[in-house]
């Protein structure tokens, strides 16, 4: 026997929006967590950036450093020649060295990133060094770089601000 709605057909029609709510709720959502992703993520020509990313800084602090990935697909080498952002005065390329016991930072003018490889830039090794931060960097932050390579030119990047002491991008 049949109820008053599904003679109606408000029963069906219920039906009918829960077979297409869910799986459109389910695309939209992964369509911000990818969109989210891909922010994180930047290429120009050869050369493509991996979560670039910072750390908070504490009150009053003037240095401040970044990390990230920077992989080239390419036959060539390329160097990473000067980086700017307004948050800093200067970025440095530094690199971290042993020296017997005892780790030493060293300024370069330039990383050299081999073709079909990748250079990592991460907490202990090599790094870029923000001296004279214009304020200090807040955890949830973001803010923007530009990248001159010899090869792939000009790349503009968005960097996130992790906590202070973070090891590795959490995003």
């Amino acid at each position: 026997m049949k109820t008053e709605s599904m003679k109606t057909g408000t029963d069906h029609d219920f039906r009918g929006w829960k077979r297409w709510f869910a799986p459109g709720l389910c695309l939209a959502i992964l369509s911000l967590c990818v969109g989210a992703a891909l922010a994180h993520n930047h290429e120009k020509g050869e050369i493509q950036l991996h979560h670039p990313w910072s750390r908070a800084t504490p009150p009053g602090a003037k240095v401040g450093v970044a990390y990230m990935e920077i992989r080239n697909s390419g036959a060539q080498p390329d160097k990473l020649l000067s980086i700017s952002t307004k948050v800093a005065r200067v970025v440095e390329m530094h690199v971290s060295e042993r020296d017997g016991e005892v780790m030493k930072m060293r300024q370069v003018k330039a990383f050299e990133i081999p073709a079909r490889a990748s250079y990592a830039l991460r907490p202990g090794g090599s790094h870029l060094m923000l001296v004279d931060l214009a304020a200090p960097l807040k955890k949830g932050e973001r803010f923007t770089m530009t990248l001159r390579f010899e090869r792939a030119g000009e790349l503009e990047i968005e960097l996130e601000v992790q906590e202070q002491g973070s090891r590795h991008p959490r995003h």
